[in-house]
């Protein structure tokens, strides 16, 4: 791979979650794409922030980003980009939210970049290059039992209004495992899963930018992830199961019931 593909996402992600951290508690201006989906004026100046970047270095790339969708028809490859991940967090001054960069190439992701500025740590991996934390080696737990495991998940914005909202998945999970998060960031719980301070994860109706960079991460961390059914995986999707491998067929069983 392009040593350039590799400096040039981390420089991004590093520069936006830089911005993004510096406005903090800072918001300017706050609209609705749903009754409980919000933007604010930071992820759209991320996402430009982002955008110049790539264009600068790969004009003729496809960008297909939160904010701002899909530019560019005719080059195989595609930069998917979550400006910010986490926002509803970011609004409330909840510390936890991320810069989400992932590089597919015909249909496959070979880049994956999530990065966390108020913990400055970076997680980054290379197709068949392994995943990293802030340039260290990471792998998921080797938790073996579903009961002494801590889960993570998320909800909809639609949750008021789909029926498969996911809240009788939640209620089964709690009974089953030691613990259940909802921190609010699906890239981010992805990547805590691939270094091990998760278990697993599940969620419902995600789109290509919450899980393509960290979908490769926990990939390359040596972990599993695929859609409710078990049987693969797309980031085009919109179920997802990340776990640390072991734990997976128990996950998918309490999720099939």
């Amino acid at each position: 791979m392009k040593e350039i593909f590799k400096k040039t996402a981390i420089t991004a992600a590093i520069e936006a979650g830089s911005f993004i951290k510096s406005r903090l508690g800072k918001i300017k201006k706050i609209s609705f794409k749903g009754e409980i989906n919000l933007v604010t004026d930071v992820d759209k100046k991320a996402e430009a922030l982002i955008r110049k970047k790539i264009k600068a270095n790969f004009p003729g790339h496809i960008f297909l980003a939160e904010e701002g969708g899909r530019s560019g028809n005719k080059s195989a490859y595609k930069w998917i980009v979550d400006p910010l991940d986490g926002t509803n967090n970011f609004a409330h001054t909840f510390p936890f939210f991320c810069v989400s960069i992932a590089l597919e190439k015909d249909n496959k992701i070979i880049l994956g970049v999530v990065y966390d500025p108020m913990r400055d740590e970076l997680f980054f991996a290379q197709e068949k290059k392994g995943a990293y934390l802030n340039n260290k080696k990471i792998h998921p737990s080797r938790n073996k039992n579903l009961k002494s495991s801590l889960l993570a998940t998320g909800f909809s914005y639609n949750i008021k209004t789909i029926a498969d909202d996911n809240i009788e998945h939640f209620v089964a999970f709690l009974k089953k495992a030691q613990g259940v998060r909802r921190p609010g960031a699906a890239a981010l719980d992805i990547s805590y899963v691939a270094c091990g301070r998760m278990d697993g994860f599940w969620e419902l109706d995600l789109h290509p930018w919450d899980i393509a960079a960290a979908a490769l991460i926990i990939k390359e961390a040596g972990g599993q992830i695929t859609n409710f059914a078990g049987c693969g995986f797309s980031h085009y999707k919109k179920d997802v199961v990340a776990s640390n491998g072991i734990i997976h067929k128990d996950m998918l069983r309490v999720l099939h019931k």
